[in-house]
């Protein structure tokens, strides 16, 4: 078959210990998931989750860099643990994902009860990690992020309002989880500006690491 214009390439994300790579069919975040950055963002409650997107092409894969986008100066990080899902909505693995934000364009929007969508789903805006594969333990322990060394947010997975079961069925209400979905579990307190330049480092204690620069 030929097409009217040219396929681009299939975003993919590597898998530990697998010469075969993840390929990406979308992107699923979740919105103040943590408490405390809940209250950071003006709110204070256990709603149900509420989703965004950003398309599969926003995918950094690790070891490359971050250009910094147009149309924003105030660009943020939020680093956040990230599930991969696999064949029949399992889960496939975990990895490390960075959800950028253009912060100004965001409360713009928010003001004028506009979509986010430029603010959230622009391009290059989600750095991730290779992708662990799940091995039947559900992390709970330490997510962190430095830039140029120093920390920034730090907390516990645990700390998540809504757990990553949880984020999986209320997602599966709203869409058919396919093979290839990933899914950005939300961040911690902490999120702030990036200027070019800046070193960004993270972790999620026994999934993995992330690093990229701001170019």
């Amino acid at each position: 078959m030929t097409y009217a214009v040219s396929i681009r390439p299939q975003p993919v994300v590597p898998v530990e210990g697998s010469d075969r790579p993840f390929p990406v069919r979308r992107i699923l975040c979740v919105g103040r998931n943590y408490a405390a950055h809940r209250r950071e963002m003006g709110g204070d409650d256990r709603d149900p989750p509420f989703f965004f997107s950003k398309p599969a092409d926003a995918i950094v894969p690790p070891g490359a860099d971050v250009p910094y986008p147009t149309a924003t100066s105030d660009l943020h990080h939020e680093i956040e643990l990230v599930v991969a899902i696999g064949e029949g909505g399992a889960i496939f693995g975990f990895a490390v994902g960075v959800d950028l934000t253009r912060r100004d364009l965001q409360n713009g929007f928010k003001a004028k009860g506009q979509p986010w969508d430029a603010a959230k789903g622009f391009d290059a805006s989600a750095p991730i990690s290779a992708i662990r594969p799940f091995d039947g333990t559900i992390p709970q322990g330490a997510i962190a992020l430095s830039v140029n060394g120093q920390v920034r947010q730090q907390a516990q997975v645990a700390d998540m309002i809504w757990s990553v079961e949880e984020i999986i069925a209320e997602a599966g209400k709203l869409w058919t989880l396919e093979p290839g979905d990933l899914i950005y579990t939300g961040t911690p307190e902490g999120v702030a500006a990036l200027q070019r330049g800046d070193a960004v480092t993270g972790e999620v204690e026994g999934v993995g690491t992330i690093a990229f620069k701001v170019v």
